[in-house]
Order: C-alpha cells, then structure tokens, then sequence
C-alpha cells in the first residue's frame, strides 16, 4: 500500500482560515473525520459564492459532489485556527476536481489533504452541463494548477 505525499502550503492558490468549534471534536479529543469534509466544502464554496460563480439560491447550474477523499497526517483539535487552502487540480466540460489541503495556522505541512470532484448540473433536471458556466470557468483559472497523478510513496516494511 502507498502513502499519500503531503503537499507544502505554496502549492495552494487560496486560503480560507476556519475556526473550529467545540462540537467538531470527538470523544478522542480530536477533530471527528467527518468534520474536515465540512472544512472542503466550506472553502470551495465561499471562494465560489464570493468570486460570483455560485447563486446557491437562484443559479440555473450546481455542483454535486461525485466522489470525495481525504488523507489524514496530523490531528486538527479545538480550539485550533484551520486555514484551508484551495486549487483547481482539474476543469473538465462539465466537472471539476478540488484539491484542499487543511493546514494548523502557519504551519507548511497540511494535517490533513483530500479532493472532491463536483459535477455541474441544471439545478431542474439534474442532468451535466454540456460546459460549465462561463463565471465558473473565470472564477477558477486563478485556482488551476497543471494536471497530475497524485504522489505517493511505498509504505515502510511492504512490497513496493
């Protein structure tokens, strides 16, 4: 089995600082896994709605998540400061993968990194988009970072 290579701070083309609350930890005394989901969806679409791609009220086109992972290398705890950063990581016709990596505030090495994948849809019949919307496309050029096979290194003592 291979292990996720954590990407450095400077790899994200946005940042959203997120505090936690004192619900988000679990009986272990950490942040619960389900909760860094929430952070992913946090910073994609506050950087969507205030970049003007997103009318979660109104707009004819919405994003449905297809498909979700996240790789954890360090516990998040509260009272704890998150900055989650943001890229574009690939812009289909119709879909899109974000790549988030959650960060204790300052540190390089995020303490967790995952993807989600967002399929454009209309909002009525659910169906993809043939091309996603124009102020979609815009708003996330800025975000785009050339395409790539996530890294991923042997895991010590097994076969590589």
């Amino acid at each position: 089995m291979n292990r996720p290579v954590a990407l450095a701070r400077n790899d994200y083309r946005h940042f959203l600082s997120i505090t936690t609350r004192w619900m988000d930890n679990d009986v272990y005394g950490h942040v619960n896994n389900v909760v860094y989901y929430s952070y992913f969806d946090t910073v994609v679409n506050e950087y969507l709605i205030r970049a003007g791609a997103l009318d979660v009220e109104h707009g004819e086109t919405i994003g449905l998540v297809v498909e979700t992972q996240c790789n954890y290398f360090a516990p998040l705890v509260f009272p704890e400061r998150v900055e989650a950063g943001l890229r574009v990581a690939r812009l289909g016709s119709s879909s899109v993968r974000y790549e988030v990596g959650l960060f204790r505030e300052g540190e390089s090495t995020p303490a967790a990194q995952g993807h989600f994948v967002h399929v454009y849809v209309d909002r009525e019949t659910r169906r993809p988009v043939s091309a996603l919307p124009q102020a979609l496309r815009a708003a996330l050029a800025p975000l785009s970072v050339p395409e790539s096979v996530p890294a991923s290194v042997p895991e010590s003592g097994t076969p590589g």
